[in-house]
C-alpha cells in the first residue's frame, strides 16, 4: 500500500499541509507514521478522497458525447498562423493545448477569456510514475 507524506498529499490535492492535517484530524482519512517517523496517508484513501471531492466547472454545452475526458475552462491563449491555430485552455490547474484549423478557431470565436470545453478522445494515454522515494 503506497504511503504519501503530508506535504506530498497537500501538493497533489492543491491545498496546504495544514488543510491535509485538518482533514485527517476530522477523519477524512487515516494517518500513520512511516519508518522515519513522518506522518503519512494511505495512498488508496487519499485517492478516494481526491475523487470524492474533485471539483470541476459544469459543462456549459449540454451536449452528450462518448468522450469521457471533458475539461471545462477558460481560453488563455490563441495563436493563429496561416491555416492553423493553437488554442490553450486553462482547466483548473491544468492547461490543455489544441491545434486546430484557423477557420475552426474563428467559427468558435475563441479568444482569451472565452469559456470552452476541451474534449479529449485518445487511443493512447501514457501513465508515468515517479522514481523511488527517498
Amino acid at each position: 500500500m503506497p504511503q504519501i507524506r503530508i506535504s506530498e498529499a497537500a501538493d497533489l490535492l492543491g491545498v496546504s499541509d495544514d488543510t491535509v492535517r485538518r482533514w485527517a484530524d476530522t477523519g477524512a482519512f487515516a494517518t500513520s507514521r512511516d519508518d522515519a517517523g513522518r506522518l503519512v496517508v494511505d495512498g488508496a484513501a487519499l485517492a478516494a478522497h481526491a475523487r470524492e471531492h474533485a471539483r470541476t466547472a459544469s459543462d456549459p454545452t449540454g451536449v452528450a458525447r462518448s468522450a469521457r475526458n471533458r475539461f471545462v475552462g477558460l481560453v488563455t491563449r490563441v495563436v493563429v498562423d496561416g491555416v492553423m491555430a493553437q488554442v490553450e485552455v486553462q482547466c483548473g490547474p491544468h492547461a490543455v493545448v489544441s491545434l486546430m484549423s484557423a477557420d475552426a478557431a474563428r467559427e468558435l470565436a475563441l479568444e482569451p477569456g472565452s469559456v470552452a470545453v476541451a474534449v479529449v478522445k485518445a487511443t493512447t494515454v501514457v501513465v508515468e510514475t515517479p522514481g523511488s522515494r527517498a
